[in-house]
């Protein structure tokens, strides 16, 4: 029996080194701290010692506990109990007894897991508390109070964010009870379930802004008169503001960079009234309107002085 629990912690030992060496085979998930309450039992063995020989027993209790995604401190209540033989004196002799020995512990725990965020993480931990013992295999139900102490090392899998299961191996003692030297290895198995907050959604970004519709206009060099494609342009305009119902329109025109500024500004404006004329006839109220000229600030195409660019060579018309 010492053999296979002393294989069974070398095992467990060497689990943390094995999760990081292969924690790429670990899909990780995200987690968050919380509170969490658990079930947990498995199997006892009350070592074996002069007084007594105890069978394989059994235990059981519950946790609460609260998870900081690493550290773990939880508080624990546990029951045990051992059937086993022992050798009680008599005012005649000495007999061999088979009875029960019982524990009740409430402990306070600190674990810790190496990968708090994967879906198997290995974790170690250590508790003391207090205990309540039978004195003696027949002596009286739990009425020796003594200290308790615990080290913990097991491996979780955390089946989602609230969800765990825990298998774990752990020496828990206490001070001396009586007629025994009360030292116990345990294997235990449990769930907890975690209350955890999903993680908050990311914030979406705010809505783009909305472009208010426009359209371009253009002209031939040092003419402001429309062609039957700007005409269209205007038509498509016109109807834009008749959708939006109350609504705006700016024209801005602009000239190339060949001529004066004081020329080409007048020509700019030419243009602008050249497509307001244009808008009325289309069905825009005037006083809708609204006329600007640029002359050569604002190129479309950037140039040097007195180019003829035909891009430059414009009115914008934004409906808003």
């Amino acid at each position: 029996m010492k053999k296979t629990l002393l294989a069974a912690a070398a095992a467990l030992l060497a689990l943390p080194a094995a999760a990081n060496a292969q924690s790429s085979l670990f899909s990780s998930n995200p987690t968050n701290p919380g509170l969490y309450v658990g079930a947990q039992g498995g199997l006892n063995w009350l070592l074996n010692n002069n007084s007594y020989q105890m069978n394989t027993g059994w235990t059981a209790g519950g946790v609460v506990g609260y998870d900081f995604v690493g550290p773990r401190v939880e508080l624990e209540a546990m029951y045990r109990s051992n059937f086993g033989t022992g050798t009680v004196a008599f005012p005649n002799g000495y007999a061999n007894i088979y009875g029960q020995v019982q524990q009740v512990s409430v402990m306070a725990n600190l674990l810790y897991d190496f990968l708090p965020g994967a879906t198997i993480t290995p974790y170690v931990g250590a508790g003391a508390g207090i205990a309540f013992v039978d004195s003696s295999i027949q002596g009286c139900s739990l009425c020796s109070t003594q200290f308790a102490y615990q080290g913990i090392i097991g491996i979780g899998w955390n089946v989602n964010e609230n969800l765990r299961v825990n298998l774990d191996g752990r020496y828990y003692g206490t001070t001396n009870p009586g007629q025994y030297n009360n030292n116990n290895i345990t294997t235990m198995l449990g769930v907890t379930y975690k209350f955890a907050q999903p993680a908050p959604a990311p914030v979406a970004p705010p809505p783009a802004a909305v472009q208010p519709p426009s359209f371009m206009v253009f002209f031939d060099w040092d003419r402001s008169n429309l062609t039957a494609q700007a005409l269209g342009t205007i038509k498509q305009a016109a109807q834009a503001y008749q959708q939006k119902g109350n609504a705006r329109i700016t024209a801005t025109g602009h000239t190339d960079t060949s001529g004066s500024e004081q020329y080409n500004m007048a020509l700019s404006l030419r243009r602008a009234n050249a497509v307001k004329d244009a808008l009325v006839r289309e069905g825009v109220p005037a006083t809708a309107i609204s006329v600007i000229g640029r002359g050569q600030q604002g190129l479309l195409v950037q140039t040097g002085p007195n180019v003829r660019e035909p891009q430059n060579r414009r009115v914008e018309i934004v409906v808003q």
